[in-house]
């Protein structure tokens, strides 16, 4: 973020990955609502962005080029947001994704560093895209399972951010986009941020369905590096069974808001997110932290 003298700030980011699904039109959708989730998890409003691809010489037919294009477009312009232009490179490996810029209240700025003990948090997006897109490669998933992940993936952010933006500053905390490094990495990295630990209910996080079933034979190397890097700070209980247990570590793509909502205001977060359409879950609270332990799973 990039704070002016007066008026709005500048926000940036950037994303792009590889594809995850076979239909190009469907995964420059995804491109697109993924690079655009950074903004929304902010509180900002996405205005302009910068399209990045790398595509290889040949083997890829204009038409495919075309459509990759062309689904990217029409969720910026769902968005809102104007294409400015881009940049494409030769590569072997195709890469699609965006540069966006938007603006924000300097006054209105939700940081991943904020929760506070007390907190009540909020998940708008079920868990399993990483797993799935893994069985999806192998032909290994059921449509109807991809369907469900795929249509989350596409969904853009927006209405959740408006609706945190619309609730009184003091309501929420903190608030960050489940993408990457899955909700065990990105909730340790919120709550080192915010100097507590965070208590999830293993059994209220929502999982898409199928999912559990696909976790043990569909690892991606994303998950097992999540689980490298983070399982030291990630308490989990043993009443927590494998299978959810490896979902707190998938890589999530287009994932959904993880909100710390201040305690007083958590019933009426939790109404406001829902009256705006977005499905939404308790997953857990922040509580002081006492030892080392980042985020504590309970079964």
């Amino acid at each position: 973020m990039y704070r002016w003298e007066g008026g709005p700030a500048l926000v940036q980011t950037v994303d792009f990955f590889t594809p995850i699904v076979d239909d190009p039109y469907t995964y420059g959708e995804i491109a697109a609502a993924n690079a655009l989730s950074d903004v929304y998890a902010m509180g900002g409003r996405p205005l302009t962005a910068l399209a990045i691809a790398a595509l290889p010489k040949e083997g890829l037919d204009r038409d495919t080029i075309r459509a990759i294009f062309q689904g990217g477009f029409n969720t910026l312009r769902e968005a809102g947001v104007s294409l400015l232009g881009g940049h494409t490179v030769q590569d072997p490996e195709i890469k699609f994704g965006y540069a966006v810029t938007g603006a924000i209240d300097p006054d209105r700025v939700l940081t991943n560093s904020g929760a506070r003990p007390g907190d009540v948090l909020f998940l708008t997006k079920p868990l399993g895209t990483g797993v799935i897109a893994t069985a999806l490669k192998f032909d290994r998933v059921d449509p109807a399972i991809a369907d469900a992940a795929i249509q989350s993936m596409r969904t853009l952010n927006r209405t959740a951010s408006e609706a945190l933006q619309r609730l009184p500053k003091a309501a929420v905390h903190a608030c960050t986009d489940v993408t990457g490094f899955g909700l065990a990495g990105h909730g340790s990295e919120m709550a080192a941020g915010s100097g507590v630990t965070f208590r999830i209910a293993a059994g209220s996080v929502p999982i898409f369905a199928g999912a559990r079933a696909l976790a043990l034979e569909n690892r991606s190397g994303g998950m097992a590096s999540n689980e490298e890097h983070f399982k030291a700070s990630v308490r989990i209980g043993s009443a927590v069974p494998v299978d959810l247990m490896s979902l707190l570590f998938d890589p999530q793509t287009s994932g959904g808001l993880m909100i710390a909502a201040a305690g007083e205001f958590a019933d009426q977060v939790g109404a406001a997110l829902i009256a705006a359409g977005v499905p939404v879950w308790r997953i857990g609270t922040a509580r002081d932290r006492t030892d080392r332990v980042l985020m504590d799973v309970e079964g």
